[in-house]
């Protein structure tokens, strides 16, 4: 079997339990084995459908509710970052954003992980939550990232994790959607890489279903430990996935 084909197997099925249980973090988490050994732009685009994937998987899978009101900033937002994704992808040093980003998680959330009280904000309104929804808008167009700053924003504000997932889950099906038709419009995607989303699908399906199994099963407590816990972990793995190639 071609190496590309394990690496997309191997972070297909991680990738897909993580998603299954938090909502988020499909291409954090298969980028830190893609990123090994696969082509940016391919794991991009795997990422983003595999991703999008889970997600409608999710979607019949784990209940979840459904608030205009409360998502239509994030929606707005995201809908203008998108674009701007797509566009700095092909000049975008992927090595660079996953070195920031790492460095970012790595030492934003252990300290609140391991901060017992820390500060809740208070809801901040649309127009805070539309900027959020930009800067998630953009990182999915980056390839697939758009739960990340979605997701630390409603940890810090402390939310239960079933209106957690109500954002998180919603705004990345939204987001995933119209990143999966830019890059399809921008020829990012291409017929050659059918053969490796056909080998993705079965690969992430059952872990993504044990993973949402699980999810019924955790607290809100349990919930945001392990929601920063896979950040920290995904950001020392972006980390230590680019830094080699940053300092040869």
């Amino acid at each position: 079997m071609d190496s590309i084909y394990i690496f997309i197997i191997v972070g297909g099925i991680a990738a897909g339990f993580v998603q299954g249980l938090s909502g988020f973090a499909f291409g954090m988490t298969a980028m830190s084995f893609w990123a090994w050994g696969m082509d940016p732009v391919i794991a991009a685009s795997l990422a983003v459908f595999g991703a999008l994937t889970g997600q409608i998987i999710a979607a019949f899978t784990v209940k979840r509710g459904f608030d205009w009101r409360l998502l239509l900033p994030f929606f707005v937002g995201g809908a203008i970052g998108i674009p701007i994704g797509v566009l700095l992808l092909p000049q975008l040093n992927m090595d660079m954003f996953k070195a920031m980003l790492g460095g970012i998680l790595i030492v934003w959330c252990p300290s609140m992980l391991f901060v017992s009280r820390f500060p809740k904000l208070k809801p901040q309104g649309p127009v805070a939550d539309g900027t959020i929804g930009l800067i998630g808008g953009v990182m999915s167009g980056f390839g697939g990232f758009a739960g990340i700053v979605p997701t630390l924003w409603c940890t810090l504000q402390g939310m239960a994790k079933d209106k957690q997932r109500v954002i998180i889950q919603n705004f990345n099906l939204g987001a995933l959607i119209f990143t999966m038709l830019a890059y399809l419009y921008k020829g990012i995607i291409t017929a050659s890489m059918l053969p490796y989303f056909a080998v993705l699908v079965p690969a992430m399906l059952i872990p993504s279903l044990l993973g949402a199994r699980l999810y019924h099963r955790i607290s809100d407590v349990a919930f945001r430990r392990l929601v920063l816990s896979l950040l920290t972990l995904s950001g020392i793995a972006l980390l230590s996935s680019s830094l080699p190639k940053l300092l040869a």
